[in-house]
């Protein structure tokens, strides 16, 4: 194959390596980070109770979609109840019931959760008038004298709004924000009375319940925030200050309604969680409605089983060591036992650890080649040879892992996971360049090949580059098409220059 073949094959795997991996990425919305933010969240309310004498409902209040969220994939886990949803005033609502039933009862919803490209934190699309609050007459006298002490110190709605709010919140308010605040005020409190004056005062505004979207939690708690029409736009008014509402807060419901309704029952409780799953952002991509041709979605290795994806994850990561080594080899000038065993020795450094993996790499290589040595002088066949190495390398990891044990270096107990076989070669290997080009090129090779591995190491253990080799493995094809360039590569090394530099001067 001449030069110009070899250029149009490269380049037409590089071109499909990176044509499809602007795809998936521009297109499909796969992740580029491994850490990059899910737009999905798993989101679960369990609700527990015992049902009494009487017929069963329980009324829970469900998300619905809006400009910045999605809720997809709704499922309710309700065994021998029956269901239905409906929408009220304070948003969408599920409906458990049961005419008779005993024991402890436990009721489930599950969604998932899908943050929208499209939307701001602060203002809101137009939304139906839900879950306004009716203007309160007992406490009109009071309610007008603080609407208009706030409005004095106000200049348009949004002004009157953060004004409102931080007298609500004050650690010291006056007689009358007092009296509508009532004894022991709570922020949902504050936030209710903030809806009811802005109400009475011609300003729609509705109290908004609802949840951070956050990593993996438990006993999640409600939080609560208010809305306010300004100009055909709902806007989002949280805390004390009246800041604008972070963009990671999903709105629930809206209204004065508790989030759980019981009738007929004598024990209650009920529970929010919320998890985001590592591998959440390719199902965005998947299941988001952005890919358009789904055949190429359905051989992505997320479909194989975690068992096969953890190993997947590893091996993946073999080409690029492997890239390395040539370089280091054709390019540099490094000299390595063998072709492939500084990547095997690097794939041992990931059970050890770095330093603890050179250390044992070095007493364990160092003690079997001594032994080797003295082998040669009972002039052994070289397959009986090699089986007494191997049993000579085993015998050195027990006795390793025990000392290390006797010491309290659990780690050194890793060393058991070294592949037995790479240092039997290895030792081998070396005891044979010592005996045809001295220990001076032994020592060389090893320490070459010990430097490659480290690299290597390095290369294969970084989190972002295992992402995407697995999230894009054909960019496997791209390293193949360096792969395929290297080995054409005939120039000097650069160790070679180092080394015959005196030769360049004359």
């Amino acid at each position: 194959m001449n030069m110009r073949r070899l250029y149009l094959l490269s380049g037409l795997l590089a071109g499909i390596a990176l044509a499809t991996f602007a795809y998936k990425s521009l297109v499909l919305g796969f992740p580029l980070l491994p850490d990059a933010r899910s737009e999905y969240w798993n989101l679960e309310v369990s609700v527990d109770f015992t049902p009494g004498d009487e017929p069963v409902q329980v009324s829970l209040q469900i998300p619905e979609s809006s400009s910045r969220f999605a809720v997809m994939d709704e499922n309710f886990i309700s065994r021998g109840y029956g269901l239905m949803t409906r929408r009220t005033d304070s948003g969408r609502q599920a409906v458990w019931s049961s005419r008779m039933d005993e024991g402890e009862k436990t009721l489930y919803y599950r969604a998932r959760i899908r943050r929208l490209p499209a939307g701001g934190v602060g203002a809101q699309p137009p939304a139906p008038e839900v879950g306004v609050p009716e203007p309160d007459e007992v406490s009109g006298p009071l309610a007008d004298a603080v609407i208009e002490e706030v409005r004095a110190r106000s200049a348009d709605t949004e002004s009157l709004t953060r004004e409102l709010i931080a007298q609500l919140h004050r650690s010291q308010p006056d007689e009358n924000v007092a009296l509508l605040l009532g004894e022991a005020p709570t922020g949902l409190r504050a936030m209710n009375v903030a809806a009811r004056l802005l109400v009475r005062a011609g300003i729609p505004a509705r109290v908004v319940h609802g949840i951070r979207l956050q990593e993996q939690r438990q006993l999640l708690a409600p939080v609560h925030w208010l809305e306010v029409l300004i100009e055909d736009r709902w806007w989002s008014f949280m805390g004390a200050a009246g800041e604008s509402l972070p963009d990671e807060f999903f709105p629930w419901w809206r209204g004065d309604q508790p989030p759980v309704r019981f009738r007929g029952v004598t024990s209650q409780s009920y529970h929010f969680a919320i998890s985001r799953s590592a591998e959440m952002a390719v199902t965005a991509a998947i299941e988001g409605g952005r890919i358009r041709h789904p055949l190429l979605a359905e051989f992505s290795l997320f479909r194989l089983p975690l068992e096969t994806q953890a190993i997947y994850r590893i091996l993946l990561m073999v080409p690029l060591g492997v890239l390395l080594l040539v370089i280091m080899r054709n390019v540099i000038g490094v000299k390595t036992f063998g072709t492939f065993m500084p990547v095997l020795i690097a794939l041992a450094f990931r059970e050890t650890q770095l330093l603890w993996g050179t250390v044992l790499f070095c007493v364990v290589v160092g003690i079997g080649l001594t032994v080797r040595l003295y082998l040669e002088r009972l002039k052994l066949l070289m397959v009986p040879r090699l089986a007494s190495v191997l049993i000579v390398v085993i015998l050195l990891m027990a006795v390793l892992s025990l000392l290390s044990h006797r010491m309290g270096l659990e780690r050194g107990l890793s060393v058991a996971l070294f592949p037995m076989v790479i240092l039997a070669m290895t030792i081998e290997r070396m005891s044979i360049v010592w005996e045809e080009r001295g220990a001076a090129e032994a020592f060389r090779q090893g320490m070459g090949s010990l430097f490659v591995a480290i690299l290597a190491y390095g290369v294969m253990t970084r989190e972002t580059l295992e992402h995407l080799m697995f999230v894009f493995p054909e960019l496997l094809l791209l390293i193949l098409a360096a792969t395929l360039l290297l080995g054409r590569y005939t120039g000097y090394r650069l160790l070679e220059l180092y080394r015959f530099r005196v030769l360049a001067r004359e």
